[in-house]
Protein backbone atom coordinates (compact mmCIF):
# COMPACT_ATOMS: atom_id res chain seq x y z
CA UNK A 1 0.00 0.00 0.00
CA UNK A 2 2.77 2.24 0.90
CA UNK A 3 4.49 1.83 -2.44
CA UNK A 4 1.59 2.43 -4.05
CA UNK A 5 0.82 5.66 -2.50
CA UNK A 6 4.71 6.53 -3.38
CA UNK A 7 3.56 5.77 -7.37
CA UNK A 8 0.71 8.11 -6.99
CA UNK A 9 2.26 11.08 -5.46
CA UNK A 10 4.88 10.96 -8.10
CA UNK A 11 2.43 10.82 -10.80
CA UNK A 12 0.08 13.66 -9.28
CA UNK A 13 2.85 15.66 -9.33
CA UNK A 14 3.28 15.43 -12.76
CA UNK A 15 -0.22 15.18 -13.92
CA UNK A 16 -0.61 17.96 -16.25
CA UNK A 17 1.64 16.37 -18.66
CA UNK A 18 0.19 13.03 -19.45
CA UNK A 19 2.19 12.91 -22.60
CA UNK A 20 5.51 11.96 -20.44
CA UNK A 21 6.47 8.81 -20.86
CA UNK A 22 7.89 8.62 -17.05
CA UNK A 23 7.30 5.56 -14.71
CA UNK A 24 4.30 7.38 -12.97
CA UNK A 25 2.52 7.21 -16.23
CA UNK A 26 3.02 4.03 -17.61
CA UNK A 27 1.65 2.75 -13.59
CA UNK A 28 -1.09 4.93 -14.29
CA UNK A 29 -1.80 3.41 -17.79
CA UNK A 30 -1.53 0.12 -16.62
CA UNK A 31 -3.69 0.61 -14.04
CA UNK A 32 -6.59 2.20 -15.95
CA UNK A 33 -6.19 -1.11 -18.58
CA UNK A 34 -6.88 -3.06 -15.12
CA UNK A 35 -9.42 -0.86 -14.35
CA UNK A 36 -11.34 -2.18 -18.14
CA UNK A 37 -10.70 -5.72 -16.92
CA UNK A 38 -12.30 -4.98 -13.53
CA UNK A 39 -15.26 -3.69 -15.69
CA UNK A 40 -15.71 -6.37 -18.60
CA UNK A 41 -15.52 -9.32 -15.59
CA UNK A 42 -18.17 -7.63 -13.65
CA UNK A 43 -20.35 -6.27 -16.32
CA UNK A 44 -20.39 -10.19 -17.39
CA UNK A 45 -21.29 -11.23 -13.51
CA UNK A 46 -23.93 -8.95 -13.37
CA UNK A 47 -25.56 -9.51 -16.85
CA UNK A 48 -28.44 -10.84 -15.61
CA UNK A 49 -28.98 -8.48 -12.55
CA UNK A 50 -31.82 -6.47 -13.04
CA UNK A 51 -30.60 -3.00 -11.86
CA UNK A 52 -27.24 -3.00 -13.52
CA UNK A 53 -25.35 -2.98 -16.89
CA UNK A 54 -21.95 -2.37 -17.94
CA UNK A 55 -22.42 1.10 -18.55
CA UNK A 56 -23.43 1.73 -14.11
CA UNK A 57 -20.99 -0.88 -14.02
CA UNK A 58 -17.82 1.33 -15.23
CA UNK A 59 -19.19 4.30 -13.75
CA UNK A 60 -20.08 2.52 -10.22
CA UNK A 61 -16.23 1.92 -10.35
CA UNK A 62 -14.66 4.86 -12.04
CA UNK A 63 -16.21 6.46 -8.17
CA UNK A 64 -14.94 4.18 -6.03
CA UNK A 65 -11.34 4.13 -7.92
CA UNK A 66 -11.90 8.13 -8.00
CA UNK A 67 -12.55 7.79 -3.76
CA UNK A 68 -8.99 5.43 -3.22
CA UNK A 69 -6.98 7.56 -5.32
CA UNK A 70 -8.62 10.92 -3.82
CA UNK A 71 -7.21 8.85 -0.27
CA UNK A 72 -3.78 7.76 -1.41
CA UNK A 73 -3.08 11.42 -2.69
CA UNK A 74 -4.33 13.06 0.51
CA UNK A 75 -7.18 14.76 -1.33
CA UNK A 76 -4.50 16.38 -4.76
CA UNK A 77 -6.84 14.33 -7.22
CA UNK A 78 -9.41 11.69 -8.33
CA UNK A 79 -8.13 10.52 -11.51
CA UNK A 80 -5.37 8.99 -13.87
CA UNK A 81 -6.04 10.24 -16.71
CA UNK A 82 -6.36 14.13 -17.38
CA UNK A 83 -9.33 14.74 -19.27
CA UNK A 84 -9.51 16.31 -22.83
CA UNK A 85 -12.41 17.00 -25.28
CA UNK A 86 -10.23 15.89 -28.47
CA UNK A 87 -9.13 12.35 -26.73
CA UNK A 88 -13.13 11.99 -26.60
CA UNK A 89 -14.00 13.80 -29.84
CA UNK A 90 -11.32 12.23 -32.30
CA UNK A 91 -10.37 8.90 -31.04
CA UNK A 92 -13.16 7.17 -28.63
CA UNK A 93 -16.43 8.81 -30.08
CA UNK A 94 -15.88 7.95 -34.06
CA UNK A 95 -15.71 3.72 -33.65
CA UNK A 96 -19.07 4.30 -31.09
CA UNK A 97 -20.77 5.36 -33.82
CA UNK A 98 -19.52 4.08 -36.40
CA UNK A 99 -20.35 0.75 -35.31
CA UNK A 100 -24.14 2.13 -34.39
CA UNK A 101 -24.37 2.01 -38.06
CA UNK A 102 -22.69 -0.74 -39.09
CA UNK A 103 -24.61 -2.98 -37.09
CA UNK A 104 -28.14 -1.29 -37.96
CA UNK A 105 -30.97 -2.92 -38.69
CA UNK A 106 -31.15 -1.41 -41.89
CA UNK A 107 -34.77 -2.40 -42.84
CA UNK A 108 -36.57 -1.26 -39.09
CA UNK A 109 -34.17 1.54 -39.03
CA UNK A 110 -35.62 3.35 -42.65
CA UNK A 111 -39.24 2.14 -42.27
CA UNK A 112 -39.01 4.36 -38.97
CA UNK A 113 -36.69 7.03 -40.63
CA UNK A 114 -39.40 9.50 -40.58
CA UNK A 115 -40.36 9.27 -36.66
CA UNK A 116 -36.90 8.95 -36.15
CA UNK A 117 -35.81 12.36 -37.63
CA UNK A 118 -38.76 13.85 -35.92
CA UNK A 119 -37.42 12.26 -32.55
CA UNK A 120 -33.56 13.28 -33.24
CA UNK A 121 -33.48 16.09 -35.18
CA UNK A 122 -37.05 18.18 -34.49
CA UNK A 123 -37.28 16.98 -30.64
CA UNK A 124 -33.56 17.83 -29.93
CA UNK A 125 -34.41 21.31 -31.36
CA UNK A 126 -37.46 21.68 -29.47
CA UNK A 127 -35.97 20.30 -25.98
CA UNK A 128 -32.43 22.88 -26.73
CA UNK A 129 -35.27 25.30 -26.53
CA UNK A 130 -37.28 24.00 -23.29
CA UNK A 131 -33.75 23.84 -21.59
CA UNK A 132 -32.72 27.35 -22.98
CA UNK A 133 -36.04 28.95 -22.08
CA UNK A 134 -35.88 27.50 -18.74
CA UNK A 135 -31.79 27.92 -17.84
CA UNK A 136 -32.33 31.87 -18.77
CA UNK A 137 -35.04 32.50 -16.35
CA UNK A 138 -33.79 30.59 -13.15
CA UNK A 139 -30.04 31.36 -13.72
CA UNK A 140 -30.59 35.03 -13.09
CA UNK A 141 -32.18 34.51 -10.20
CA UNK A 142 -29.50 32.55 -8.37
CA UNK A 143 -26.20 34.69 -9.12
CA UNK A 144 -24.12 32.23 -10.56
CA UNK A 145 -22.12 34.57 -12.95
CA UNK A 146 -22.68 36.22 -16.09
CA UNK A 147 -23.87 34.59 -19.19
CA UNK A 148 -24.74 36.17 -22.37
CA UNK A 149 -27.51 34.65 -24.86
CA UNK A 150 -24.52 32.16 -26.43
CA UNK A 151 -23.97 30.69 -23.08
CA UNK A 152 -27.69 30.02 -22.54
CA UNK A 153 -28.00 28.54 -25.96
CA UNK A 154 -24.92 26.36 -25.51
CA UNK A 155 -26.37 24.73 -21.98
CA UNK A 156 -29.61 23.66 -23.95
CA UNK A 157 -27.23 22.15 -26.76
CA UNK A 158 -25.60 20.78 -24.39
CA UNK A 159 -28.23 18.97 -22.15
CA UNK A 160 -30.12 18.18 -24.87
CA UNK A 161 -27.95 15.76 -25.81
CA UNK A 162 -28.92 11.99 -24.65
CA UNK A 163 -27.09 8.85 -23.62
CA UNK A 164 -28.67 6.01 -25.86
CA UNK A 165 -25.44 4.02 -24.90
CA UNK A 166 -27.12 2.33 -21.50
CA UNK A 167 -30.55 2.32 -22.63
CA UNK A 168 -29.42 -0.03 -25.44
CA UNK A 169 -27.80 -2.37 -23.16
CA UNK A 170 -30.99 -3.25 -21.65
CA UNK A 171 -32.91 -2.79 -24.62
CA UNK A 172 -33.58 -6.08 -26.71
CA UNK A 173 -34.35 -5.57 -30.27
CA UNK A 174 -35.72 -9.22 -31.05
CA UNK A 175 -38.32 -8.25 -27.84
CA UNK A 176 -39.00 -4.64 -29.18
CA UNK A 177 -37.32 -3.79 -32.54
CA UNK A 178 -39.78 -1.01 -33.23
CA UNK A 179 -38.87 0.56 -29.48
CA UNK A 180 -34.84 -0.45 -30.10
CA UNK A 181 -35.46 0.94 -33.76
CA UNK A 182 -36.33 4.23 -32.33
CA UNK A 183 -34.54 4.64 -29.41
CA UNK A 184 -31.24 3.99 -31.09
CA UNK A 185 -32.23 6.14 -34.46
CA UNK A 186 -33.13 9.07 -32.00
CA UNK A 187 -30.38 8.65 -29.73
CA UNK A 188 -27.69 8.90 -32.59
CA UNK A 189 -29.79 11.50 -34.60
CA UNK A 190 -29.52 13.18 -31.36
CA UNK A 191 -25.75 13.33 -30.69
CA UNK A 192 -25.29 14.75 -34.32
CA UNK A 193 -27.87 17.09 -33.98
CA UNK A 194 -27.04 18.39 -30.59
CA UNK A 195 -22.96 19.06 -31.82
CA UNK A 196 -24.47 20.75 -34.95
CA UNK A 197 -26.37 22.98 -32.93
CA UNK A 198 -23.69 23.85 -30.40
CA UNK A 199 -21.05 24.15 -33.00
CA UNK A 200 -23.91 26.55 -34.79
CA UNK A 201 -23.57 28.40 -31.66
CA UNK A 202 -20.25 28.45 -30.92
CA UNK A 203 -19.69 29.98 -34.57
CA UNK A 204 -22.43 32.57 -34.87
CA UNK A 205 -22.42 35.89 -33.78
CA UNK A 206 -25.67 36.27 -31.19
CA UNK A 207 -25.23 39.84 -30.61
CA UNK A 208 -27.43 41.01 -33.24
CA UNK A 209 -30.45 38.56 -33.33
CA UNK A 210 -33.18 38.92 -35.71
CA UNK A 211 -35.48 37.14 -37.95
CA UNK A 212 -32.76 37.05 -40.72
CA UNK A 213 -30.15 35.58 -38.20
CA UNK A 214 -32.53 33.09 -37.06
CA UNK A 215 -33.20 31.80 -40.97
CA UNK A 216 -29.14 31.97 -41.34
CA UNK A 217 -28.79 29.90 -38.00
CA UNK A 218 -31.58 27.20 -39.82
CA UNK A 219 -29.65 27.16 -42.66
CA UNK A 220 -26.51 26.82 -41.72
CA UNK A 221 -27.67 23.43 -39.84
CA UNK A 222 -29.19 21.83 -43.00
CA UNK A 223 -26.40 22.59 -44.88
CA UNK A 224 -24.40 21.20 -42.14
CA UNK A 225 -26.68 18.17 -41.34
CA UNK A 226 -27.46 16.74 -45.32
CA UNK A 227 -23.26 17.53 -46.34
CA UNK A 228 -22.29 15.73 -43.30
CA UNK A 229 -24.53 13.07 -44.50
CA UNK A 230 -23.76 12.97 -47.96
CA UNK A 231 -19.87 12.42 -47.45
CA UNK A 232 -20.87 9.71 -45.15
CA UNK A 233 -22.16 7.95 -48.08
CA UNK A 234 -19.65 8.90 -50.27
CA UNK A 235 -16.64 7.54 -48.55
CA UNK A 236 -18.15 4.57 -47.82
CA UNK A 237 -19.33 3.66 -51.88
CA UNK A 238 -15.54 4.68 -52.61
CA UNK A 239 -14.32 2.39 -50.42
CA UNK A 240 -17.29 -0.33 -51.92
CA UNK A 241 -15.63 0.52 -55.11
CA UNK A 242 -12.25 0.45 -54.54
CA UNK A 243 -12.42 -2.57 -53.01
CA UNK A 244 -14.79 -4.37 -55.37
CA UNK A 245 -12.66 -3.38 -58.50
CA UNK A 246 -9.13 -4.37 -56.65
CA UNK A 247 -9.44 -7.61 -55.46
CA UNK A 248 -7.24 -7.52 -52.01
CA UNK A 249 -8.37 -11.08 -51.12
CA UNK A 250 -6.65 -12.47 -53.64
CA UNK A 251 -3.33 -11.61 -52.10
CA UNK A 252 -4.08 -10.66 -48.09
CA UNK A 253 -7.29 -9.97 -46.12
CA UNK A 254 -5.49 -7.75 -43.87
CA UNK A 255 -5.51 -5.57 -46.67
CA UNK A 256 -9.42 -5.63 -46.79
CA UNK A 257 -10.13 -4.85 -43.04
CA UNK A 258 -7.33 -2.03 -42.51
CA UNK A 259 -8.71 0.06 -45.45
CA UNK A 260 -12.24 -1.00 -44.04
CA UNK A 261 -10.93 0.60 -41.19
CA UNK A 262 -9.12 3.26 -42.29
CA UNK A 263 -11.50 4.63 -45.02
CA UNK A 264 -14.13 4.74 -41.83
CA UNK A 265 -12.01 7.03 -39.84
CA UNK A 266 -11.08 8.81 -42.84
CA UNK A 267 -14.71 9.71 -43.34
CA UNK A 268 -15.03 10.98 -39.73
CA UNK A 269 -11.63 12.99 -39.44
CA UNK A 270 -12.58 14.51 -43.49
CA UNK A 271 -16.05 16.10 -41.40
CA UNK A 272 -14.03 17.57 -38.85
CA UNK A 273 -11.65 18.75 -41.39
CA UNK A 274 -14.75 20.65 -43.31
CA UNK A 275 -16.32 21.80 -40.38
CA UNK A 276 -19.38 19.23 -40.41
CA UNK A 277 -20.71 17.23 -38.42
CA UNK A 278 -18.34 13.96 -37.72
CA UNK A 279 -21.05 11.81 -35.98
CA UNK A 280 -23.47 11.85 -38.49
CA UNK A 281 -20.86 11.53 -41.60
CA UNK A 282 -19.15 8.49 -39.85
CA UNK A 283 -22.72 6.81 -38.78
CA UNK A 284 -24.16 6.92 -42.05
CA UNK A 285 -20.72 6.00 -43.40
CA UNK A 286 -20.97 2.41 -41.31
CA UNK A 287 -24.42 2.48 -42.84
CA UNK A 288 -23.53 2.32 -46.60
CA UNK A 289 -20.41 -0.21 -45.62
CA UNK A 290 -21.99 -2.94 -44.09
CA UNK A 291 -24.75 -2.66 -47.10
CA UNK A 292 -22.16 -3.03 -49.79
CA UNK A 293 -18.36 -2.77 -48.68
CA UNK A 294 -18.99 -5.53 -46.25
CA UNK A 295 -20.31 -8.14 -48.72
CA UNK A 296 -17.41 -7.57 -51.09
CA UNK A 297 -14.21 -9.11 -48.67
CA UNK A 298 -13.98 -12.38 -47.96
CA UNK A 299 -15.53 -14.68 -45.37
CA UNK A 300 -12.68 -14.03 -43.01
CA UNK A 301 -12.51 -10.57 -43.29
CA UNK A 302 -15.73 -10.00 -42.87
CA UNK A 303 -15.60 -12.10 -39.68
CA UNK A 304 -13.08 -9.78 -38.71
CA UNK A 305 -14.13 -6.45 -39.12
CA UNK A 306 -17.53 -7.08 -37.34
CA UNK A 307 -15.82 -8.64 -34.68
CA UNK A 308 -13.14 -5.64 -34.78
CA UNK A 309 -15.60 -2.77 -35.31
CA UNK A 310 -17.73 -3.94 -32.14
CA UNK A 311 -15.02 -4.86 -29.44
CA UNK A 312 -13.59 -1.39 -30.24
CA UNK A 313 -16.91 0.10 -30.01
CA UNK A 314 -17.52 -1.77 -26.33
CA UNK A 315 -14.08 -0.49 -24.93
CA UNK A 316 -14.41 2.94 -26.10
CA UNK A 317 -17.94 2.72 -24.53
CA UNK A 318 -16.11 1.45 -21.06
CA UNK A 319 -13.50 3.64 -20.91
CA UNK A 320 -15.84 6.89 -21.37
CA UNK A 321 -17.74 5.71 -18.45
CA UNK A 322 -14.89 4.53 -16.18
CA UNK A 323 -13.43 8.38 -16.39
CA UNK A 324 -16.88 9.86 -16.22
CA UNK A 325 -17.15 8.42 -12.62
CA UNK A 326 -13.67 9.08 -11.79
CA UNK A 327 -14.03 12.36 -13.16
CA UNK A 328 -16.78 13.48 -10.99
CA UNK A 329 -15.07 13.31 -7.69
CA UNK A 330 -12.24 16.21 -9.09
CA UNK A 331 -11.51 18.16 -5.88
CA UNK A 332 -9.96 20.67 -7.51
CA UNK A 333 -13.71 21.77 -9.88
CA UNK A 334 -15.69 21.05 -6.77
CA UNK A 335 -12.92 23.19 -4.34
CA UNK A 336 -14.22 25.76 -7.19
CA UNK A 337 -18.01 25.94 -5.84
CA UNK A 338 -17.08 25.08 -2.16
CA UNK A 339 -18.42 27.82 -1.03
CA UNK A 340 -21.85 27.84 -1.85
CA UNK A 341 -22.45 23.95 -2.33
CA UNK A 342 -26.31 25.09 -1.80
CA UNK A 343 -26.33 26.76 -5.71
CA UNK A 344 -24.77 23.93 -7.32
CA UNK A 345 -27.05 21.66 -5.79
CA UNK A 346 -30.15 24.02 -7.18
CA UNK A 347 -28.62 24.23 -10.21
CA UNK A 348 -28.20 20.92 -10.94
CA UNK A 349 -31.44 20.29 -9.93
CA UNK A 350 -33.15 23.07 -12.36
CA UNK A 351 -30.86 21.16 -15.11
CA UNK A 352 -32.84 17.77 -14.17
CA UNK A 353 -35.81 19.09 -14.18
CA UNK A 354 -35.50 20.78 -17.29
CA UNK A 355 -34.47 17.89 -18.88
CA UNK A 356 -37.32 16.16 -18.07
CA UNK A 357 -39.56 18.59 -18.88
CA UNK A 358 -37.76 19.08 -22.34
CA UNK A 359 -37.47 15.35 -23.44
CA UNK A 360 -41.61 15.67 -22.70
CA UNK A 361 -42.43 18.44 -24.76
CA UNK A 362 -41.43 16.90 -27.67
CA UNK A 363 -41.75 12.87 -27.47
CA UNK A 364 -45.58 12.49 -26.53
CA UNK A 365 -46.88 15.37 -28.99
CA UNK A 366 -44.39 13.98 -32.03
CA UNK A 367 -45.65 10.34 -31.15
CA UNK A 368 -48.96 11.79 -31.83
CA UNK A 369 -48.86 12.91 -34.88
CA UNK A 370 -46.34 10.09 -35.92
CA UNK A 371 -49.26 7.96 -34.99
CA UNK A 372 -51.65 10.33 -37.23
CA UNK A 373 -49.93 9.03 -40.32
CA UNK A 374 -49.68 5.52 -39.62
CA UNK A 375 -52.68 3.32 -40.69
CA UNK A 376 -51.50 0.08 -39.43
CA UNK A 377 -51.76 -0.62 -35.43
CA UNK A 378 -48.39 -2.41 -35.17
CA UNK A 379 -46.80 0.35 -36.15
CA UNK A 380 -48.22 2.92 -33.82
CA UNK A 381 -46.40 4.05 -30.98
CA UNK A 382 -48.88 3.30 -27.93
CA UNK A 383 -48.31 5.25 -24.46
CA UNK A 384 -46.28 2.74 -22.68
CA UNK A 385 -43.63 3.04 -25.79
CA UNK A 386 -43.91 6.90 -24.94
CA UNK A 387 -43.15 6.74 -21.66
CA UNK A 388 -39.98 3.73 -22.47
CA UNK A 389 -38.57 6.30 -24.73
CA UNK A 390 -39.20 9.28 -22.69
CA UNK A 391 -37.33 7.56 -19.75
CA UNK A 392 -34.38 6.10 -21.79
CA UNK A 393 -33.61 9.58 -23.13
CA UNK A 394 -33.53 11.34 -19.70
CA UNK A 395 -29.21 9.13 -19.26
CA UNK A 396 -26.60 12.45 -19.98
CA UNK A 397 -23.42 11.12 -20.46
CA UNK A 398 -20.14 12.15 -22.11
CA UNK A 399 -21.53 13.69 -25.45
CA UNK A 400 -22.65 16.38 -22.57
CA UNK A 401 -19.62 16.07 -20.94
CA UNK A 402 -17.22 16.59 -23.42
CA UNK A 403 -19.41 19.48 -24.94
CA UNK A 404 -19.09 21.14 -21.14
CA UNK A 405 -15.90 20.96 -21.07
CA UNK A 406 -15.24 22.56 -24.46
CA UNK A 407 -17.51 25.51 -23.53
CA UNK A 408 -16.67 26.21 -20.19
CA UNK A 409 -13.33 24.99 -19.56
CA UNK A 410 -9.51 25.55 -20.88
CA UNK A 411 -7.43 22.55 -20.84
CA UNK A 412 -9.99 20.99 -18.37
CA UNK A 413 -9.65 23.84 -15.82
CA UNK A 414 -11.58 27.27 -15.35
CA UNK A 415 -11.33 29.96 -12.56
CA UNK A 416 -14.12 31.42 -12.86
CA UNK A 417 -16.97 30.26 -10.72
CA UNK A 418 -19.68 30.32 -13.03
CA UNK A 419 -17.91 27.95 -15.43
CA UNK A 420 -17.13 26.22 -12.40
CA UNK A 421 -20.33 25.55 -11.14
CA UNK A 422 -21.48 24.62 -14.80
CA UNK A 423 -18.47 22.19 -14.81
CA UNK A 424 -19.58 20.44 -11.50
CA UNK A 425 -23.25 20.55 -12.30
CA UNK A 426 -22.99 18.50 -15.78
CA UNK A 427 -20.68 16.08 -13.31
CA UNK A 428 -23.23 16.12 -11.15
CA UNK A 429 -26.35 15.84 -13.80
CA UNK A 430 -24.24 12.69 -15.87
CA UNK A 431 -23.78 10.02 -13.29
CA UNK A 432 -27.10 10.99 -11.44
CA UNK A 433 -29.15 10.71 -14.45
CA UNK A 434 -27.26 7.65 -15.71
CA UNK A 435 -27.24 5.85 -12.48
CA UNK A 436 -30.80 6.24 -11.12
CA UNK A 437 -32.65 6.76 -14.67
CA UNK A 438 -30.35 3.95 -16.09
CA UNK A 439 -30.74 1.47 -13.06
CA UNK A 440 -34.92 2.06 -13.38
CA UNK A 441 -34.88 1.47 -16.91
CA UNK A 442 -35.14 -2.17 -17.19
CA UNK A 443 -37.24 -2.87 -14.44
CA UNK A 444 -39.76 0.06 -16.11
CA UNK A 445 -39.53 -1.68 -19.23
CA UNK A 446 -40.48 -5.16 -18.09
CA UNK A 447 -42.97 -3.75 -16.09
CA UNK A 448 -44.86 -1.83 -19.79
CA UNK A 449 -43.52 -4.09 -22.06
CA UNK A 450 -43.62 -7.74 -20.53
CA UNK A 451 -42.11 -9.98 -23.09
CA UNK A 452 -43.90 -12.00 -25.30
CA UNK A 453 -42.69 -14.64 -27.36
CA UNK A 454 -43.10 -13.98 -30.77
CA UNK A 455 -44.94 -15.82 -33.06
CA UNK A 456 -43.76 -14.59 -36.04
CA UNK A 457 -39.98 -16.43 -35.23
CA UNK A 458 -39.76 -17.91 -39.51
CA UNK A 459 -39.67 -14.27 -40.58
CA UNK A 460 -36.31 -13.31 -40.93
CA UNK A 461 -34.58 -9.96 -39.66
CA UNK A 462 -32.50 -7.54 -42.27
CA UNK A 463 -29.72 -10.31 -44.09
CA UNK A 464 -27.86 -7.49 -45.62
CA UNK A 465 -26.59 -6.58 -41.60
CA UNK A 466 -23.85 -7.53 -40.57
CA UNK A 467 -24.74 -8.75 -36.58
CA UNK A 468 -26.55 -11.33 -39.15
CA UNK A 469 -29.37 -11.74 -35.98
CA UNK A 470 -32.90 -12.72 -37.28
CA UNK A 471 -35.62 -10.70 -35.55
CA UNK A 472 -39.26 -10.70 -36.19
CA UNK A 473 -40.96 -8.43 -38.24
CA UNK A 474 -44.57 -7.24 -36.59
CA UNK A 475 -46.31 -5.28 -39.50
CA UNK A 476 -47.96 -6.43 -42.27
CA UNK A 477 -45.68 -4.90 -44.63
CA UNK A 478 -42.77 -6.90 -43.66
CA UNK A 479 -44.69 -10.06 -44.04
CA UNK A 480 -45.73 -8.92 -47.39
CA UNK A 481 -42.46 -8.45 -48.42
CA UNK A 482 -40.84 -11.78 -46.56
CA UNK A 483 -43.81 -13.70 -48.67
CA UNK A 484 -42.48 -11.55 -52.31
CA UNK A 485 -38.72 -12.82 -51.46
CA UNK A 486 -39.52 -16.47 -50.66
CA UNK A 487 -42.68 -17.42 -53.20
CA UNK A 488 -44.90 -17.39 -50.48
CA UNK A 489 -48.38 -16.59 -51.02
CA UNK A 490 -49.88 -13.56 -49.86
CA UNK A 491 -52.37 -12.49 -47.50
CA UNK A 492 -55.50 -12.33 -49.68
CA UNK A 493 -56.94 -9.61 -47.44
CA UNK A 494 -59.03 -6.79 -49.10
CA UNK A 495 -58.71 -4.83 -46.43
CA UNK A 496 -55.03 -5.38 -46.01
CA UNK A 497 -54.48 -4.61 -49.77
CA UNK A 498 -55.68 -1.34 -49.23
CA UNK A 499 -54.29 -0.45 -45.77
CA UNK A 500 -50.63 -1.11 -46.99
CA UNK A 501 -49.86 -1.16 -50.49
CA UNK A 502 -47.29 -3.59 -51.49
CA UNK A 503 -45.48 -1.04 -53.68
CA UNK A 504 -44.06 1.26 -51.13
CA UNK A 505 -40.74 3.18 -51.34
CA UNK A 506 -38.56 0.20 -49.71
CA UNK A 507 -39.79 -1.92 -52.79
CA UNK A 508 -38.66 1.02 -55.12
CA UNK A 509 -35.58 1.89 -53.31
CA UNK A 510 -34.55 -2.05 -54.00
CA UNK A 511 -35.35 -2.35 -57.40
CA UNK A 512 -33.08 0.91 -58.11
CA UNK A 513 -30.27 -0.81 -55.93
CA UNK A 514 -30.78 -3.96 -57.39
CA UNK A 515 -30.53 -2.63 -61.00
CA UNK A 516 -27.63 0.03 -60.53
CA UNK A 517 -26.08 0.13 -56.93
CA UNK A 518 -25.18 -3.33 -56.35
CA UNK A 519 -23.71 -4.02 -59.98
CA UNK A 520 -21.79 -0.66 -59.17
CA UNK A 521 -20.54 -1.01 -55.72
CA UNK A 522 -20.99 -4.92 -54.64
CA UNK A 523 -23.03 -6.25 -52.04
CA UNK A 524 -25.18 -9.47 -51.31
CA UNK A 525 -25.45 -11.49 -54.76
CA UNK A 526 -23.26 -9.10 -56.53
CA UNK A 527 -19.42 -10.24 -54.90
CA UNK A 528 -16.77 -10.11 -57.55
CA UNK A 529 -14.96 -13.92 -57.79
CA UNK A 530 -11.62 -13.77 -56.16
CA UNK A 531 -8.93 -16.52 -57.13
CA UNK A 532 -7.61 -18.10 -54.21
CA UNK A 533 -9.97 -16.91 -51.73
CA UNK A 534 -11.93 -18.88 -48.96
CA UNK A 535 -15.24 -20.65 -50.29
CA UNK A 536 -18.43 -17.82 -49.33
CA UNK A 537 -20.97 -19.61 -47.45
CA UNK A 538 -23.50 -17.11 -47.48
CA UNK A 539 -27.16 -17.29 -47.85
CA UNK A 540 -28.47 -17.00 -51.02
CA UNK A 541 -29.38 -13.26 -52.26
CA UNK A 542 -33.09 -13.20 -52.28
CA UNK A 543 -33.39 -9.77 -53.30
CA UNK A 544 -33.64 -12.03 -57.38
CA UNK A 545 -36.32 -14.17 -55.67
Amino acid sequence: MAMLASYFDSFISKMPSLSTSDHASVVSLNLFVALLCACIVLGHLLEENRWMNESITALLIGLATGVVILLISKGKSSHLLVFSEDLFFIYLLPPIIFNAGFQVKKKQFFRNFVTIMLFGAIGTVISCTVITLGVTQFFKKLDIGTFDLGDYLAIGAIFAATDSVCTLQVLNQDETPLLYSLVFGEGVVNDATSVVVFNAIQSFDLTHLNHEAAFHLLGNFLYLFLLSTLLGVATGLISAYVIKKLYFGRHSTDREVALMMLMAYLSYMLAELFDLSGILTVFFCGIVMSHYTWHNVTESSRITTKHTFATLSFLAETFIFLYVGMDALDIDKWRSVSDSPGTSVAVSSILIGLLMLGRAAFVFPLSFLSNLAKKNESEKINFKMQVVIWWAGLMRGAVSMALAYNKFTRAGHTDLRGNAIMITSTITVCPFSTVVFGMLTKPLIRHLLPHQKATTSMLSGDNNTPKSIQIPLLDQDSFIEFAGNHNVPRPDSIRGFLTRPTRTVHYYWRQFDDSFMRPVFGGRGFVPFVPGSPIERDPPDLSKA
